[in-house]
């Protein structure tokens, strides 16, 4: 699979310091093309079918004994090399990634600094050669764009200082603004989309960040400019926020890593697409993250989830009090039984509440006895853990709660992207794996290729999803417009735990915030869309199992969908529009549609699927949606020859697709 042709050019070292040295370096197909100046400071920049996108941007790492590595560094030697491969993944949107490359390694005294250009965008990123432990100060990446490009900027929700900015949900919506108008007091974190001329979209991301802290965006020193900003290090933390689960940093050191003497250090990220819809199908993030460390997956289950939070443990027309209790959660399990579905979460409470400790349980919850009940009919239960909790006690936690029968946890409310944080993600995935036991990260950021290291991580939240409907107004999230964005934007880092399949939905004029009976934004048939549109190996079922038994046909769509899949193909989408895509697992193809408050009539071109004459079950908005959300229909139709399937959206509707 792997085929690598090196060509390498060597440079007297007594040249260095007469002039500047420019390397260029295109992608497999030439449309993307990078020159990387190694001069007293090092920069690059970025064309696109001869656009230019990035002026120079300059790249350094500053180090503890005062060396910035990327200013006046003492330059050795070069090396182009091109790569042919392939990559298979677990548990992702297909079963293969193509792994084409260029790449430009330039060596300098302590270190390498690596360019990879592919088809799909650019990565660079820092290699230490240094033998002897050190401490990064900080890093400079610079992203100066060539204009005054529009932007989907994620902006940090909490903006009173810098130091309540870094301790953030990394959940947001999405302020479509020019760069110069970007804020300058405030922070974004990523990924975040610009918007350059001819329909160019570029998507700032990263990858395999491990013992660093994450990135955030802020105002460059170029009017049209962003550059990096990271958390220091952590010196001191206290205990508290959410039900004292939280861990606030309240002394820092002047250093935003500690790091060992030969090291990578993380992919920093362009992504590059003329076409809206290839975003959705991009492997940048997972292809430059590092392989899985784990020999043996084959316990590792993707799958779907009864969950009870967001319905607020929402049954009726049972014989008992529903809530926090060993009765309700066998309901939930003989729901799940009965559907197929995988597993039930515990979420919060089945824990004394403040006391970040997971072995005070409530006297409710007969915990052994709900594992023992699920494990024999078959579902798996996944436990919900606040971060102070499950780091308090992590491998005692993940021994005790594996050798009872449970299958994982949900680990929230870290909150940090700092580097210890973000150790502690890697701690925890590499316990969690020891012990056969699943994550799924909630109050994080967006995943940076940490799935693919370990894959037992088989989801994060770093979305603003659909449980904003329990408490915020439309006003303060537009949840159908957040829909046609985040799959092009937060959803390019990978997969997602937006909790969707609501049963109760509303119109723009009907909706409104419940804790305890929420309702989603959109149509019924929106809901449905989004378990294809939403990449997520663990997929929740977010409302009751009364709803759903109420709604057998819906019901029976969401349980049966695959969480992974073996092809995806992205069909005409516009950011903030409209989303459109198909995915394959086996001999199935799913298509799922989703549009924001704008009604539409869509074209889709199933062509490239290779279904024409098959039959297709589609579940579209009903005539009447546009005023009662849950109105739907269901149809059979074959697949024209032509391949072109004409469907109706109402407004915040969706389509969803079975052939």
């Amino acid at each position: 699979m792997k085929k690598t042709l090196t060509i390498l050019f060597s440079f007297l070292l007594a040249s260095w310091g007469t002039q500047a040295k420019d390397f260029n370096l295109s992608s497999p197909d030439g449309r993307l093309k990078a020159t990387v100046k190694v001069a007293q400071t090092m920069s690059y920049t970025l064309t696109y079918d001869g656009q230019v996108i990035l002026q120079p941007s300059q790249v350094s790492l500053k180090i503890a004994d005062r060396a910035t590595w990327g200013v006046n560094s003492k330059f050795k030697r070069g090396k182009v090399s091109q790569h042919k491969g392939a990559i298979r993944p677990l548990f992702y949107k297909k079963n293969v990634i193509s792994d084409n490359y260029r790449q430009l390694s330039l060596e300098f005294g302590e270190f390498n600094l690596v360019f990879r250009a592919y088809d799909e965008g650019l990565a660079y990123r820092f290699v230490s050669t240094r033998q002897k432990e050190f401490n990064v100060e900080d890093e400079l990446a610079e992203f100066n764009f060539a204009k005054d490009f529009g932007t989907w900027t994620p902006y940090v929700r909490d903006n009173k200082s810098l130091k309540d900015m870094l301790h953030n949900s990394f959940e947001n919506c999405y302020d479509e603004i020019s760069i110069s108008q970007f804020d300058k007091k405030r922070l974004a974190f990523l990924p975040l989309i610009v918007k350059a001329d001819n329909g160019v979209r570029l998507i700032i991301a990263e990858s395999d960040v491990e013992d660093y802290p994450c990135m955030f965006l802020k105002s460059g020193n170029q009017p049209t400019g962003f550059k990096s900003l990271f958390a220091p290090y952590p010196k001191e933390v206290r205990q508290g926020g959410h039900n004292q689960l939280e861990q606030f940093v309240t002394k820092a050191e002047n250093y935003i890593a500690k790091s060992k003497g030969m090291r990578t250090f993380p992919w920093r990220i362009i992504g590059v697409s003329d076409n809206d819809g290839d975003i959705l199908n991009n492997d940048m993030v997972y292809r430059l993250a590092s392989p899985s460390r784990l020999t043996d997956t084959s316990w590792i289950k993707p799958g779907k989830v009864a969950w009870e939070w967001w319905n607020h443990w929402g049954l009726y027309k049972v014989d008992f009090k529903a809530g926090i209790n060993t009765r309700t959660y066998k309901y939930y399990i003989d729901f799940a039984a009965r559907q197929g579905i995988e597993y039930v979460i515990l979420d919060e409470g089945w824990a004394v509440n403040k006391k970040a400790d997971l072995f005070q349980i409530l006297p409710e919850i007969d915990l052994p006895e709900i594992v023992r009940y699920a494990n024999g009919k078959g579902v798996g239960i996944i436990l919900w853990a606040g971060y102070k909790a499950f780091d308090r006690d992590m491998e005692k936690a993940c021994k005790y709660f594996s050798e009872m029968g449970v299958k994982g946890f949900k680990i929230d409310f870290m909150n940090r992207n700092d580097a210890e944080c973000v150790d502690f993600h890697y701690r925890a995935a590499q316990l969690a794996a020891k012990y056969h036991l699943l994550c799924d990260f909630h109050g994080t950021f967006a995943p940076t290729g940490l799935n693919r290291t370990y894959p037992n991580v088989i989801n994060f939240e770093g979305v603003n999803g659909q449980e904003q409907n329990k408490w915020a107004t439309i006003k303060e999230y537009n949840q159908v417009q957040y829909d046609v964005t985040v799959p092009f934007a937060r959803m390019f880092a990978g997969q997602m735990d937006y909790t969707q399949g609501a049963m109760i939905n509303a119109t723009r004029q009907t909706y409104a915030p419940n804790n305890y009976r929420p309702m989603s934004q959109g149509t019924r048939c929106h809901q449905l869309a989004e378990y294809v549109v939403f990449f997520s190996p663990l997929n929740m079922l977010c409302d009751s199992p009364t709803h759903y038994e109420e709604n057998p046909e819906c019901t029976e769509f969401i349980a049966r969908i695959p969480v992974i899949w073996d092809e995806t193909i992205p069909l005409k989408s516009e950011i903030g529009e409209y989303v459109a895509v198909a995915r394959r697992s086996g001999q199935k193809w799913y298509v799922g549609a989703i549009t924001n408050w704008t009604p539409r009539d869509l074209t889709l071109d199933l062509g490239p699927l290779k279904v024409a004459g098959k039959t297709a079950t589609v579940y579209e908005d009903g005539p009447n949606a546009y005023i009662f959300a849950e109105d739907w229909a269901k149809r059979e139709v074959l697949i024209p020859a032509d391949g072109k399937l004409q469907v109706h959206l109402a407004p915040g509707g969706g389509v969803a697709i079975k052939i």
